[in-house]
């Protein structure tokens, strides 16, 4: 994945530097132990420390924790800072710190709603603003920004989540000819469902579920590849899409079965 990268370039460093937010748990964790396995210097955020310190204990040295809220735009510009300092450019940043709650039209809360965007969209785009202008200017970079299948088309229960990934998918679709036109490279992540401490608390059935480490695999190999979107599973992403496709009558015909009584 690193190989035209600008590798060692302090001392010590023997690696690119990456950076995962939402690292503390899920996905986020996992994919910062898989880099630090191939060879990144990883820097791991997220709002949760005592997790991030735990990561870093395993890892041999290869993964450094910087705690934050992505919610807060002056920490995580100060973060993106402290990374370069300690570790250097960074070469790949995976935005991947998300949250989610059940919602519903009979209980809807607009508070709850606006803590969902400011951590799913402001989040990442609190992140994109730090990361984007050093990466412009160097001319290289890898961002890749992770959003769902639920952004495909609007499911009840998540107005706020699809919302956000909805809002995610289109952001970075109109970025990335921009950043591509300055050599740097933008991602767009869909996961489908995937067995995390977040999934888990989901009360309802999960179609094509599917394991962290086989998730990962799927980024790792996907980041390696010149294409924007990856998305997988693939039965749960042509599910997502055919729906998408439907006509309004026939779509949201299908989605009225998914609102509970």
């Amino acid at each position: 994945m690193h190989e035209n990268m600008n590798v060692d370039r302090r001392a010590g460093a023997g690696g690119p530097v990456a950076w995962v937010t939402g690292a503390s748990s899920g996905i986020g964790r996992a994919l910062a132990i898989r880099l630090a396995s191939e060879g990144w210097n990883v820097a791991a955020s997220a709002r949760t420390a005592g997790d991030l310190v735990a990561l870093a204990a395993d890892s041999l040295g290869r993964i450094r924790a910087f705690p934050l809220d992505v919610t807060d735009a002056e920490a995580v510009r100060e973060t993106v800072a402290s990374i370069e300092q300690d570790l250097g450019p960074v070469d790949l940043a995976v935005l991947n710190a998300g949250t989610y709650a059940r919602d519903s039209a009979m209980h809807f809360d607009a508070a709850a709603f606006r803590a969902t965007v400011e951590v799913n969209l402001m989040g990442a785009v609190h992140c994109l603003a730090a990361l984007m202008p050093g990466m412009m200017a160097r001319g290289s970079g890898h961002i890749a920004v992770v959003s769902s299948v639920a952004g495909y088309v609007g499911l009840p229960g998540a107005a706020a989540y699809g919302a956000s990934k909805a809002a995610l998918i289109n952001m970075c679709e109109a970025l990335q000819p921009e950043l591509a036109a300055r050599n740097v490279r933008l991602s767009l992540i869909n996961p489908g469902f995937v067995d995390t401490p977040l999934t888990r608390q989901n009360d309802f059935p999960m179609p094509f579920l599917i394991s962290v480490d086989a998730a990962v695999d799927h980024i790792m190999a996907g980041l390696k590849t010149r294409r924007f979107e990856i998305a997988f599973p693939w039965k749960m992403v042509l599910s997502m899409k055919f729906l998408a496709a439907l006509p309004a009558r026939l779509r949201l015909a299908v989605t009225r079965r998914l609102v509970r009584g």
